[in-house]
């Protein structure tokens, strides 16, 4: 995989600090899951890896769950996926752009780098 990564440190250094993670969402779908990360020239909202010499385009992790798009149902399936994808507390995920639209942001809490650890070895996987 390239340098592209979905994500990007947010807030002060040493203080509120985040990781925002860029997902394109899929609802409906047969099955929650993964499946891998996307170079999309959709601008996900500023986050994820993006190359100047790439045009623009950004890294986005993909997701699929089975809820629908309706009352926020579609973003907690996916906030509860995600966390659960990287063993984090379920109130550590939120979504903080994107509410209705398929790219969103989410916002991880926590550490930045231990949860771009996790982030780095669970892509890795997917590889």
């Amino acid at each position: 995989m390239s340098e592209h990564k979905p994500y990007r440190r947010s807030g002060r250094r040493g203080h509120n600090e985040h990781l925002l993670l860029a997902l394109r969402l899929t609802p409906k779908a047969a099955r929650d899951a993964i499946d891998g990360i996307e170079i999309s020239d959709a601008g996900a909202g500023g986050v994820g890896g993006s190359d100047p010499g790439a045009g623009g385009r950004r890294a986005v992790l993909k997701a699929r769950v089975r809820a629908v798009p309706e009352k926020g149902k579609a973003n907690a399936a996916a906030e509860k996926l995600i966390a659960k994808w990287l063993g984090l507390a379920k109130s550590s995920v939120s979504v903080t752009a994107g509410g209705k639209s398929r790219i969103k942001t989410l916002q991880l809490d926590g550490d930045p780098d231990d949860l771009a650890a996790k982030l780095d070895k669970a892509i890795a996987k997917l590889d």
